[in-house]
């Protein structure tokens, strides 16, 4: 037995030699750039790098200042309240959209393009279409006003409060057609058979959402989060052409304090700072995902 699996590991080694042979470029890609850069931007987050890179460390000083800066604290405030709404709403709304296009309703393919295709935009436009839908000069004010509610107030982007509601709202009409084509496709993996068994049983519709199908969905679900949850740590472009990070600095975000540092202060142990920051916030969200997946229970 012990010989015959001796013999077995080679021969499982060289099982798919070609596929593996041909898959040891896109390993060294990974590891000296993703691997690599992660690494050097981590070690010159300790520098007082300006310009241009330089290997003379300052400890946790660019730590320190990061924290104590104003900006940071407003752009991670942001982030907090973007991102907390953000999956709330998207997966709210993605979840009832996919429900009821799971009722084989008619025109299904139509309603799909038409909820997905905000997604195939890119944020800068997204941006741009909803910074005018939001200008108090001729979007959603001016056409409410002009039918006669000449009080009616309406400019979260050009308010410091509520502006990165604003935000919100783009973000969510661009996003939310992904999520409800994934949560779609989770719902038509679920077996015919739950579903009559339900119905004789005389379990409410809601009942059987709520108790029986979502919960199988769980790894439809816990995919969707990981997938939103890194959209919203990085977003930028969709700041960047709604408000620029204004009105002052109300609605900056990390990813665009980053931005700002790096290439335009001419600051880059502060940047790599903040990216590392950044870093930190990806790797809480992908850690406990990667051991709810393939950790936290034993294979059968």
């Amino acid at each position: 037995m012990t010989g015959q699996a001796h013999t077995g590991r080679p021969r499982r080694l060289l099982r798919n030699l070609s596929s593996k042979i041909a898959s040891i470029p896109m390993m060294l890609t990974a590891v000296v750039i993703f691997l690599g850069g992660t690494t050097w931007t981590v070690v010159y987050s300790f520098t007082n790098s300006k310009l241009l890179p330089r290997a003379n460390f300052v400890g946790l000083d660019q730590y320190e200042r990061l924290w104590d800066a104003p900006r940071w604290i407003v752009s991670i405030q942001n982030l907090a309240i973007y991102g907390a709404l953000t999956l709330v709403f998207s997966l709210v709304m993605g979840f009832v959209l996919a429900a009821l296009m799971d009722q084989k309703i008619r025109f299904e393919n139509t309603f799909r393009t038409i909820f997905l295709y905000p997604f195939a935009l890119s944020f800068i436009v997204t941006g741009l279409v909803w910074q005018w839908i939001l200008n108090p000069e001729f979007g959603v004010q001016s056409v409410v006003r002009a039918l006669g509610w000449t009080s009616f107030t309406f400019d979260p982007l050009y308010n410091a409060d509520i502006v990165i509601y604003g935000v919100l709202i783009a973000g969510l009409w661009q996003g939310t057609g992904l999520v409800m084509c994934l949560l779609l496709a989770g719902l038509r993996g679920i077996d015919e058979d739950i579903w009559k068994a339900a119905r004789v049983d005389g379990i409410p519709m809601w009942k059987t959402y709520l108790f029986i199908i979502i919960p199988m969905m769980r790894p439809v679900f816990i995919t969707t989060l990981v997938i939103i949850a890194s959209g919203i740590v990085k977003v930028y472009d969709l700041v960047v052409a709604q408000t620029s990070g204004g009105p002052g600095i109300a609605s900056e975000v990390p990813a665009k304090y980053v931005y700002d540092y790096m290439f335009q202060a001419q600051n880059l142990g502060q940047g790599f700072a903040a990216s590392t920051m950044m870093l930190v916030t990806v790797a809480i969200i992908i850690v406990p995902w990667a051991y709810l997946e393939f950790g936290g229970r034993k294979r059968v």
